[in-house]
């Protein structure tokens, strides 16, 4: 039997992070990195992440910044190839990059926004883990966290936005739904190789900044109200389910989704 805090420990793995240094991305990498793993934060912006990386090492982790566009098969190539050069091996990787320049409502949805959205937020996430699955099966074991919203389990609630925040975006919603049945689909298909495959579904992000906005008060308390846990997450909340799915503690759990919402999905 092991002990309970060597299977939470994340020492000696190598973890790669998309939009390793945004709103989630930030504590996803700093979550990893106290749980003992190396950490690799990526996203379009090379030198930021890396700015960022920095403040990670200062603190006495291994983490390093690279570039990586979801949009370029040679910067997905270029970024698994600088991780193998640098550790030897990827252990971890979490799909959690989000491009919203092109979140369209259905209203004024275009082909071109939505192939541009896609092709990110979807069709990056796969080819990302594609060439990360390439170096984890003929090793026999991995583990891929996909990183949706409680928009990927249920749809905007219409009635709690202002009329004046217009539509919210159709793009986003199907994109995140359909993290979720990447997660299945690769849990399903690479199970045989000991590669686990999970998702967590968060709740909004720093919903209390909103309050002192007039134009979004309304919307503030309408999420409380009716949020069980009466707030929104924070910093520290996603880096629990994140660490728990990269851990061998949940060593028996593929293709689930973790609801990270403060209870907002059960009603």
């Amino acid at each position: 039997m092991i002990d309970t805090k060597q299977l939470f420990s994340l020492k000696d793995k190598v973890a790669i992070v998309t939009g390793g240094r945004g709103l989630y991305g930030a504590s996803i990498s700093t979550g990893l990195c106290e749980m003992g793993a190396s950490v690799v934060v990526a996203s379009r912006n090379g030198e930021k992440c890396e700015e960022f990386a920095a403040t990670l090492r200062e603190k006495g982790y291994d983490a390093v910044g690279m570039t990586l566009d979801l949009d370029s098969d040679e910067s997905i190539k270029d970024l698994v190839k600088n991780v193998i050069d640098r550790y030897g091996k990827i252990d971890i990787l979490v799909n959690n990059a989000v491009d919203r320049r092109n979140m369209t409502p259905l209203s004024s949805a275009t082909r071109q926004k939505l192939q541009d959205s896609a092709s990110t937020n979807l069709n990056g996430q796969i080819l990302l883990s594609q060439a990360v699955l390439e170096h984890m099966i003929p090793r026999e074991t991995g583990n891929i966290i996909n990183i949706s919203s409680m928009r990927g389990i249920d749809c905007p609630h219409f009635p709690f936005y202002p009329e004046t925040w217009g539509d919210q975006s159709v793009n986003y919603t199907t994109e995140k739904w359909a993290m979720v049945g990447l997660t299945k689909y690769m849990a399903g298909r690479y199970g045989k190789h000991n590669i686990r495959v999970n998702c967590i579904a968060p709740g909004g992000f720093d919903i209390e900044s909103l309050a002192n906005d007039p134009d979004r008060r309304e919307f503030y308390e309408n999420y409380i109200v009716n949020c069980p846990l009466g707030r929104g997450a924070n910093e520290d909340d996603i880096k629990g389910p994140v660490a728990f799915l990269a851990s061998d503690a949940a060593a028996y759990i593929t293709g689930a989704t973790l609801v990270m919402d403060g209870g907002w999905t059960i009603w």
